[in-house]
């Protein structure tokens, strides 16, 4: 686990030739078929010496919802363990780890009177008025929730409708505790500069090689919007708004990188709140020889 840009995928391959594994991928944006520049995906010749699951699977104009990774990441880690390996799970996105491990929260599915209702609502009176309406029923998730996140909001608001109880407080009461032992890998570098300096090379680097031409494929699609969960991806969401003419391509690149910083600060402060996580500094050079030194120590029956 670690933030964006941290070193997480270089780390992997490094385990994936030392120890008897198989790479599931932990990372929302990587599921998506066509989105590779921006979302730093690892080359297809890396993907096919090292096979990495949840990756390509789903075209952009399809969702992928938290359970649908719980439940795909399951079955792997079942199938994995049956072939007498051990499922290495690499990624940032630290909801899907939590759902992973500490199970999901049982919310009723959706009312289709009710999200119509929602959906008027918001073209009458504008999403603001859905975010105060959170607000006063749940302030937690609304705190959460950006104004301009209208699936979301309408979600949190949809749950309260049909249940009479907040979507914090149902989150809350999660079940099915996962079934594994788990060694957190908490990989990142301890100096925040460092992080910042490479999360804005990285996405210069993703323009210099093609990124807005990607966005533009995904533009001339007729079933391509901005509120699709896949376009609103940080770096695709500033990269559309730019090609729409709201900003020149040097405020998309600074936009882009505060808002990645942004997420990487989301990502650190939940990873600091692991317990159990152990923690290794990619500020320099990956610490390969001590990870691998530290699995071995904890687990001496791995052996390729």
């Amino acid at each position: 686990m670690g933030p964006t840009a941290a070193g997480k995928t270089d780390l992997a391959l490094d385990i994936a030739n030392r120890f008897p594994v198989e790479i599931i991928s932990v990372d929302s944006a990587l599921v998506y078929r066509g989105m590779d520049i921006g979302t730093a995906k690892p080359e297809p010749e890396i993907l096919s010496q090292y096979p990495h699951h949840l990756v390509n699977i789903i075209d952009p104009t399809e969702s992928y919802s938290v359970g649908a990774f719980r439940a795909d990441a399951l079955k792997l880690m079942a199938e994995i363990t049956a072939r007498g390996k051990v499922p290495l799970l690499v990624g940032g996105t630290m909801l899907y780890f939590k759902a992973l491990e500490h199970g999901l929260a049982d919310l009723p599915v959706a009312d289709m009177e009710i999200r119509a209702q929602l959906e008027y609502e918001a073209e009458q009176y504008g999403l603001a008025h859905l975010h105060e309406r959170l607000r006063v029923v749940d302030p937690i998730s609304a705190a959460r929730i950006h104004i301009n996140d209208p699936q979301r909001l309408q979600r949190a608001l949809e749950v309260y409708e049909i249940t009479g109880k907040s979507l914090t407080e149902l989150t809350n009461v999660t079940t099915s505790q996962l079934p594994y032992r788990i060694i957190k890998l908490i990989l990142s570098p301890f100096d925040r500069a460092v992080l910042h300096q490479r999360i804005a090379r990285r996405y210069q680097s993703m323009v210099a090689n093609g990124f807005i031409d990607e966005v533009k494929a995904l533009r001339s699609r007729k079933d391509c919007h901005p509120d699709l969960p896949s376009i609103r991806a940080v770096g695709y969401r500033q990269a559309w708004s730019h090609l729409s003419g709201e900003y020149d391509q040097e405020e998309m690149i600074e936009k882009a990188i505060i808002a990645t910083r942004q997420m990487a600060k989301r990502q650190l402060t939940w990873l600091r709140a692991q317990p159990d996580g152990a923690w290794f500094d990619s500020g320099a050079d990956l610490p390969l020889e001590q990870v691998a030194s530290y699995i071995s120590d904890q687990c001496p029956e791995l052996t390729i």
